[in-house]
């Protein structure tokens, strides 16, 4: 990929902004809302005719019909970042952010300068603009449509080359009722509990599936302590204890709280729980 007289130089590479994970659900003017496809990060460098694919790894990929839509594109050379989709007959490149255009780096302009110069780009299948979320609480929508989740985006943002906190991405979650085998102590600031130890019934054994740590107020945190100093107990009511900390306050198991999480890890304990409301 060569330097033409008087532009920028066209990169080889350019390192993809990351989405940072976040359990909180929000909304606000400063954020817009994207759906997160399932599939695989794609970037696509166009240089006259020459067009390039590469997964988020820097990996070419082969994809001759998205090849030739990106090179019949109107720019003479152009930098697109997006998710290639694969669980459906009618596969997609699901474009959502440009890093250059025309030998202009756009990286350093705000999410809505560059989203405006996507728009204007004649995007044709199997090329797709992913369009933006406009409901009251987009999570919801994607979770009862199947989706994977969405992606929170602050505006005046630039594109990043790294894990950044202005993209988030909430993933749809699993819910699931839990009881309350321990706890631990609070660290630095917080107050009350540090977090809860959490476990499910099998038959008679109560079998340990993570901590909860996330999910709670200052009120919340305080009431409980109150409830579960009057419930505790000398050993561990988990049958199964592997992953335990080694300092908890254990309790008899008598408190359910309802706890969202992403997926079980291959240890059978909770990916990213946090806790949704106390049942009783």
């Amino acid at each position: 990929m060569a330097k033409r007289a008087g532009e920028t130089t066209f990169p080889d590479w350019v390192t993809p902004m990351a989405a940072t994970l976040t359990q909180d659900r929000f909304t606000g003017p400063e954020w817009v809302f994207e759906r997160k496809f399932d599939g695989i990060r794609l970037l696509a460098f166009k240089d006259g005719r020459d067009v390039k694919l590469f997964s988020r790894n820097q990996l070419p990929q082969e994809l001759p019909e998205v090849a030739r839509a990106i090179a019949a594109l109107p720019a003479e050379n152009l930098i697109l970042d997006g998710e290639m989709t694969w669980h459906t007959a009618d596969r997609r490149f699901y474009v959502f952010d440009i890093m250059w255009l025309n030998g202009t780096d756009l990286r350093a302009l705000p999410l809505e300068r560059r989203r405006e110069h996507l728009e204007k780009l004649p995007l044709k299948p199997p090329l797709e603009l992913v369009e933006r979320i406009h409901v009251a609480h987009p999570w919801e929508q994607a979770c009862a449509e199947g989706w994977e989740g969405v992606i929170a985006k602050r505006l005046g943002s630039p594109y990043e080359p790294r894990r950044s906190p202005a993209w988030l991405k909430m993933k749809c979650e699993v819910m699931q009722t839990f009881v309350v085998g321990g706890f631990t102590d609070p660290q630095g600031a917080r107050v009350g509990l540090g977090a809860l130890l959490v476990g499910h019934f099998q038959g008679n054994d109560l079998l340990f599936a993570g901590k909860v740590g996330t999910g709670f107020d200052s009120k919340l945190l305080h009431d409980l302590r109150r409830r579960l100093d009057q419930l505790e107990v000398s050993s561990s009511p988990f049958t199964s204890g592997k992953g335990l900390p080694r300092h908890a306050h254990w309790v008899r198991p008598e408190i359910a709280v309802e706890v969202g999480f992403i997926e079980w890890t291959v240890h059978k304990k909770l990916r990213h729980p946090r806790l949704l409301r106390v049942i009783r």
